[in-house]
């Protein structure tokens, strides 16, 4: 399993979250040293990896976004074998337990609706023992100290985050990391 996540999050806790291929360069080009890959297909994949990984830059992949990839084990190896991100983003709890027998390093993502999706997600968070969790939206400090303390996990915020006010919010509750989309935190 590929470690250097952490590694690279020493340096940046900025996660570059490319939504639009579109901005893969500008995602390339800042200073994030980590890219979460919410955008493409099965016949770009593979080149969109292999350039973020030319750039010296480590690439997760969101599985439940790339379109054409089955959203089972058999995309999961796929990927895994075939295209070889440093990582991979799911909500699926079946795709995290199984990225442990392929030794991939997997984020488990958690949407927090209400309590019920909250107290889910935790319990789920607890049984996979996914490397990290993505929680959504990441402008929640007391429900990610919750998480924190409960599942012992590294936690990464994402979504709405959208100045400095946010980031640092994060990251005092709790959070290891934060993901966006917004180009102008890339650079904070």
């Amino acid at each position: 399993m590929d470690t250097s996540f952490f590694k690279r999050l020493e340096s940046n806790p900025i996660i570059a979250a490319v939504n639009d291929l579109n901005n893969l360069d500008k995602a390339i080009s800042s200073p994030c040293e980590n890219i979460f890959l919410l955008a493409g297909n099965i016949v770009n994949l593979r080149d969109i990896v292999n350039k973020v990984r030319e750039n010296n830059k480590a690439i997760y992949i969101h599985l439940d976004l790339i379109d054409g990839v089955s959203k089972d084990h058999w995309g999961l190896e796929y990927v895994a074998k075939n295209i070889n991100p440093h990582g991979i983003i799911t909500t699926k709890s079946n795709l995290i337990k199984y990225s442990q027998d392929l030794d991939i390093f997997a984020i488990q993502r958690l949407f927090v609706l209400d309590s019920l999706s909250l107290d889910t997600g935790i319990r789920n968070i607890k049984n996979t023992e996914p490397n990290a969790v993505e929680i959504l939206p990441g402008i929640m400090p007391k429900i990610v100290k919750k998480v924190v303390l409960e599942t012992r996990r590294p936690i990464i915020t994402g979504g709405l985050i959208k100045d400095k006010e946010d980031v640092i919010g994060s990251l005092n509750s709790g959070a290891v990391a934060i993901s966006t989309s917004d180009e102008k935190v890339w650079y904070m």
